[in-house]
């Protein structure tokens, strides 16, 4: 077994492929990771082009511009600690030179390799802000405003912010903020209300402490609504000087460009991500048109671009009948990462796109740089879970949903969907079925999934239960999406079988639903 290396806050697992910051794991791709590898062994010692590229892609002939992604992307992880981004140093046409930390070597059973869990940062949830505008039809933009501020928190790296999920499943209710701390797992908590009065919106927050109670911090803003963007800058630096210990932060500069100079294209956005939130066929449809519409008002509001991709995507997983094609997809996300490099979500959505269009690689990339530009994207630290998972990596898939769920402790039942796909790979059948029995309901793939692990336990009864219900409630979505029903039952999974890369995991999915009665 590989020796895990320990160099500056950081350290290199290789046997397990991953490269940990204190006790987060980072999105770093395989290839980045073995050569690290090469380049940490032979640390001061030139390192030769041929010798990295052999290490990275063995067998492979590839372009020299390969490497220097790969190289790249190191030297912006490393760009983050006291002198990091010199770590790794050029030698022109010879290769590369590890010039960083001394590497301590350290075994499985010391301190510094036990599992990644998150650090102990600050930590913070808002909750949803309440809608005082004494029109229903309002909770959209309420919702929208908290989700924009939960986003641009969680920029900070010295916070942990709840995701936005979690924190909505306290909306219209009236909770005691103790109680909220402990089901979170948080020190502070956020709260609010907005009322938007004609071109006018007044909002205030507040801040309490989450183990006694106590308010710490209290403010009310009035803006006029074209000042939105503004005003949620002001309102974030707010929130971050009044925590304690955060001064340092408040100063930071958010260095966001005013997203787009019309409002009605971000009323158009937030009525949108209403939409596509419901993860229907339908929603989405709906979805895209208002993100359209924001861009036929603003052709440079990124958001608006990324979202489009988005539904797009999302229509892809959901094995959507609509019109919509990748190559649509991926002129939207270019046209947005044109205009904001920057914006996490959108290399999130791009990396999904890239996966679906087997450019795995790249996918690898931009999911790393999604989450180093947005470290409390639980979203995304999940998807990255399931994606893993068609990669082979289911291990590293546990890890990564480990993360997400800290994040957002009352999870999607989706991300118990990717933990029980994670643990089906790893034959963990019973711990599987355990993960899945968490959701608040069962859809179709649940009970597609059940049915598979319950097969493998030899539950053959409980199997063929599950199975006839995944295939009714699949009977239920085609009939509804206009298409035709397979005659050979087990096809009804193809499509999803063929995410995975390798033949061994693809026949081993497929082979579950068969012994639970699927016919083909």
């Amino acid at each position: 077994m590989p020796p895990i290396r320990q160099f500056g806050p950081f350290r290199l697992d290789a046997e397990a492929e991953m490269l940990f910051r204190g006790s987060e794991p980072i999105a770093l791709g395989r290839r980045a990771v073995m050569l690290l590898r090469l380049l940490v062994e032979q640390a001061g010692t030139p390192v030769s082009k041929d010798a990295l590229m052999q290490a990275g892609w063995p067998g492979l002939a590839i372009e020299e511009s390969n490497l220097t992604v790969q190289i790249a992307a190191l030297r912006r992880i490393f760009a983050g600690a006291d002198g990091g981004a010199t770590w790794i140093e050029t030698l022109p046409r010879r290769g590369y030179r590890y010039v960083g930390p001394p590497l301590t070597e350290i075994g499985a059973d010391q301190p510094g390799s036990q599992s990644p869990v998150v650090s102990n940062r600050a930590s913070l949830a808002v909750l949803p802000f309440s809608n005082l505008s004494g029109d229903p039809g309002q909770e959209y933009f309420s919702d929208g405003i908290t989700g924009d501020i939960i986003s641009e928190l969680s920029r900070f790296r010295s916070l942990f912010v709840v995701a936005r999920h979690s924190s909505f499943a306290y909306k219209g209710k009236t909770s005691e903020i103790k109680r909220v701390g402990r089901e979170l797992g948080v020190d502070y908590v956020a709260e609010g209300s907005m009322r938007k009065t004609g071109s006018r919106v007044r909002v205030t927050v507040q801040i309490l402490d989450a183990r006694s109670g106590f308010n710490l911090w209290a403010e009310r803003y009035e803006r006029e609504l074209e000042d939105i963007f503004a005003l949620q800058d002001e309102i974030v630096q707010a929130i971050v000087a009044a925590l304690p210990g955060r001064l340092e932060d408040a100063s930071r500069e958010i260095a966001r460009r005013k997203p787009t100079p019309s409002i009605t294209a971000y009323d158009l956005v937030l009525m949108g991500d209403e939409r596509w939130r419901q993860l229907t066929v339908s929603g989405m449809a709906e979805a895209r048109k208002h993100f359209r519409n924001a861009v036929a008002l603003d052709p440079q509001y990124a958001r608006a671009h990324v979202n489009i991709a988005w539904t797009i995507v999302c229509d892809e997983f959901l094995e959507s009948p609509s019109g919509a094609d990748l190559d649509d997809a991926l002129r939207e996300i270019e046209t947005a990462l044109d205009i904001d490099d920057r914006d996490a979500w959108a290399h999130g959505v791009f990396a999904q796109l890239l996966f679906l269009r087997r450019e795995d690689d790249r996918a690898e990339f931009h999911f790393g740089r999604a989450l180093a530009l947005n470290p409390n994207d639980a979203d995304v630290a999940a998807v990255l879970a399931n994606i893993l998972v068609y990669w082979g990596r289911w291990r590293e898939a546990l890890t990564w949903i480990g993360v997400a769920k800290r994040l957002n402790p009352f999870p999607p039942n989706l991300y118990n969907w990717y933990h029980a796909l994670a643990l089906y790979s790893g034959r963990e059948y019973e711990q599987a079925v355990k993960a899945l029995m968490e959701t608040r309901s069962l859809d179709r793939w649940s009970h597609g999934l059940l049915a598979a692990c319950y097969a493998q336990m030899g539950r053959l009864g409980e199997a063929r239960s599950e199975a006839e219900r995944f295939v009714r409630e699949r009977h239920r979505e085609i009939n509804a999406n206009g298409t035709i029903f397979p005659a050979n039952t087990l096809d009804l999974a193809r499509a999803r079988a063929g995410r995975y890369r390798a033949s061994v995991d693809r026949d081993h999915f497929l082979d579950g639903l068969r012994k639970a009665g699927l016919s083909g």
